[in-house]
């Protein structure tokens, strides 16, 4: 491939100039950025690329002999590829990445997932996709380094929260690099980092009732600064003597902070916390009629 990225996203911008603020949109660049991507993604599986934009990441897998279907929300855009790279090996979509099933593109495998995910719907898109873990090998992603900060933040790291165990609750999260402003056109106010998301369940995590884990999970950071009893009693409704117990049955200190929770403390304490509750209910008496 002769033509360079900026040269190559040059054309494209001639033929359709207008930047879509409002999808997100900075343009990959770099030729040494975009191959240490494809780098990351095996040529033997099912790809999705999210956001193809100009498709100056696009071009790169054409060649691979690999199933690939690329989507892109902004229909200019989108006529502008389907015009690029019409008869080559890529389905080009056309829509919302948070509506795309990948069960549907590839029901009877596990595929991958790469692109430069949009700020503005980072934390949805990864969650929409980790939620088909099924159909699902991993992801290659770049995201805003704060972001990629608190997907792989570790226990008693300030960066440390729900999205954190969210995440890592399925799937292995790796930093891979960093990518500068400069490396985008245009370029934007913030360092952008490329992830790998392999999808595995956690190994501290049991088949616990998910939903009653990440209310709980919710609920102790939903005021990171308080106690973790203040925190679960506010945000499950709940009596914090109700609460104190769970806490003592899980071995948990109450004053702790719920930063300090390890993914697998905080599924103990969803698990004794919850019993706790319905041991209230079962022996409160009832009301006659």
């Amino acid at each position: 491939m002769t033509e360079t990225a900026r040269a190559y996203t040059k054309r494209l911008l001639k033929q359709s100039p207008r930047i879509r603020k409002e999808f997100g949109q900075n343009f990959l660049i770099d030729d040494d950025v975009i191959a240490a991507i494809v780098d990351q993604v095996p040529a033997k599986v099912p790809l999705l690329e999210i956001g193809a934009g100009l498709g100056v990441m696009t071009q790169h897998f054409l060649d691979r002999n690999q199933e690939f279907w690329a989507i892109e929300l902004d229909r200019d855009k989108a006529r502008l590829l389907d015009n690029e790279f019409r008869g080559r090996p890529v389905t080009l979509l056309t829509g919302d990445a948070l509506k795309t099933s990948l069960a549907q593109l590839w029901p009877e495998r596990r595929g991958w997932v790469v692109g430069n995910l949009p700020y503005y719907i980072t934390n949805p898109l990864i969650m929409h996709f980790l939620g088909q873990n099924n159909h699902l090998e991993a992801m290659t992603i770049m995201v805003q380094k704060e972001v990629a900060a608190r997907i792989c933040a570790n226990p008693g790291s300030k960066d440390y929260g729900v999205l954190s165990i969210a995440v890592q609750a399925s799937a292995r999260a790796v930093t891979l690099f960093d990518v500068p402003p400069e490396a985008f056109i245009p370029a934007p106010k913030v360092m952008s980092t490329v992830l790998s998301l392999h999808i595995r369940p956690h190994p501290d995590l049991t088949a616990a009732d998910e939903g009653a884990f990440f209310r709980v999970v919710k609920a102790a950071f939903s005021s990171r600064r308080k106690m973790l009893a203040n925190t679960l009693a506010a945000g499950l409704s709940m009596d914090k003597n109700d609460v104190l117990l769970g806490l003592r049955r899980a071995g948990i200190d109450p004053t702790k902070r719920p930063e300090a929770l390890s993914i697998a403390e905080f599924q103990q304490v969803a698990q004794h916390v919850a019993a706790c509750s319905r041991q209230k209910s079962e022996v409160s008496p009832q009301k006659p009629e």
